[in-house]
């Protein structure tokens, strides 16, 4: 079974010193059965890493090896993220005080009726109330 798989996850699994057992599982099963993401997933990484790059976390070839290894993983990006934009996730983002970027990855799990891999606090108690799979913790 596949599983939504979010930026928090995936941040994990880059950085070694943030990797846990858990994460090591989630991504066992990215690679066994693929993953979803809501189509803003790979501005969020890219963003997530630059940022790394600026605030000398890491360096600009740690940042393009990661984005190349990361497009090599079977993460689909869903194409009907935006046209739930101003529904289900706005109503999701009001109800559990999320972004609407968290969200759209709640709003995704919930639709395709899949684990939610991440380890967003805010995210994951709104993801348990909406009685979504939690994986990575």
């Amino acid at each position: 079974m596949s599983l939504v798989l979010d930026t928090s996850a995936i941040l994990a699994w880059v950085y070694m010193e943030e990797r846990s057992p858990e994460i090591g599982l989630v991504f066992d099963r990215v690679l066994a059965s693929g993953a979803w993401a809501p189509s803003l997933w790979r501005l969020e990484v890219a963003n997530v890493l630059e940022m790394g790059v600026r605030r000398g976390r890491i360096d600009p070839e740690f940042r393009d090896a990661t984005l190349a290894d990361l497009e090599l993983l079977p993460i689909q990006t869903d194409p009907d993220t935006e046209k739930y934009a101003w529904r289900s996730t706005l109503r999701l983002a009001e109800r559990h005080r999320l972004t609407i970027y968290d969200a759209a990855y709640l709003e995704l799990a919930m639709r395709r009726g899949l684990p939610l891999a991440s380890l967003d606090g805010e995210l994951r108690v709104a993801a348990a109330a909406e009685k979504v799979e939690l994986l990575g913790q």
